[in-house]
């Protein structure tokens, strides 16, 4: 299990290559949610997105050259992490994945395969390639380095009573949950992940990994299964975990644009959502993680 030991490691390994992101509220968002938020801007890493700090944690333990399976943030992360430590880096992204993010992975200097029409067939020709196999869930690094932000986010704005994190894989909100009950046992940790796919939030009401369908349009939360390492986490210490649908997300992002100047991609605007979907969870001091500002053309026409 991680500690709080490793979330300061990694804290240690990630100040070499990235700055601590801005967190700030915006009055007329909160005039929208009826209460304080915190804004934690993500989408202004180097990729555009929170899972950079976990690739960049996890690369730095190993030798090897990755492969790796994404529709987007995370492997654009693993492809920075690998230019970062001169490593070669093989993504594969499902066959219908976004031009621009295959487009993004590939400038970084990774090999992009493309395959399937999901993530369970990307994953299962990756297995096959040479190279260090990195999941985007079960892997612990990647959850210490992405625990940094919270990390940031509570020493900054120590009176928080909830955060609200996306869920694909669930690192980000293991990271947040480990971080809260040692740092801010007092906050509570929301998750939310798109009704469309939601076997993260199934898993954890289940108290069991299991498999559901795959249909949503926002590919930060479009994964099938749950995965182990995040799910334990989140069992012991989630407070709570909320569906939202697809047009939600995209009536937060829209929010996002529009009284914060804020892009975010579909998994981006989800924590907005949810606070405007189930304020009753919510406490008057709410932090809402913008986890990324990647949006595919066809978000950005939306």
């Amino acid at each position: 299990m991680l500690t709080m030991r490793d979330v300061l490691a990694a804290r240690r390994v990630i100040a070499g290559h990235l700055q601590p992101t801005p967190s700030w509220s915006y009055p007329l968002l909160d005039e929208a949610a009826g209460r304080r938020l915190v804004v934690k801007h993500e989408n202004a890493q180097p990729t555009g997105a929170f899972k950079v700090r976990g690739a960049l944690n996890l690369l730095a333990t190993l030798d090897d050259d990755v492969v790796t399976y994404s529709t987007g943030n995370h492997a654009r992360a693993i492809a920075y992490a690998a230019r970062e430590y001169g490593r070669a880096a093989t993504v594969v992204m499902p066959e219908h994945a976004s031009e621009l993010r295959v487009r993004a992975v590939e400038a970084l200097g990774a090999r992009v395969v493309r395959h399937g029409a999901n993530m369970a067939d990307a994953e299962e020709r990756a297995a096959t390639l040479p190279g260090r196999l990195v999941s985007p869930g079960d892997e612990p690094a990647l959850i210490a380095g992405v625990a940094t932000l919270y990390l940031e986010l509570f020493e900054r704005h120590p009176g928080l009573d909830t955060v609200v994190v996306p869920v694909g894989s669930g690192t980000g909100a293991a990271a947040a949950c480990l971080v809260a009950a040692a740092v801010a046992p007092g906050c509570r940790v929301i998750g939310v992940q798109s009704a469309a796919a939601p076997a993260a939030h199934d898993s954890w009401t289940a108290g069991r990994c299991v498999h559901r369908g795959n249909h949503t349009r926002v590919d930060g939360l479009a994964t099938g299964r749950g995965f182990a390492a995040p799910q334990a986490v989140l069992r012991e210490h989630l407070a709570g975990f909320v569906l939202v649908g697809d047009d939600e997300i995209d009536a937060a992002r829209r929010l996002l644009a529009t009284r914060a100047g804020t892009q975010a991609e579909g998994a981006g605007a989800a924590a907005l959502a949810a606070v405007l979907a189930r304020p009753d969870l919510m406490g008057a001091a709410v932090a809402v993680v913008v986890s990324g500002a990647n949006a595919t053309e066809l978000e950005l026409a939306r």
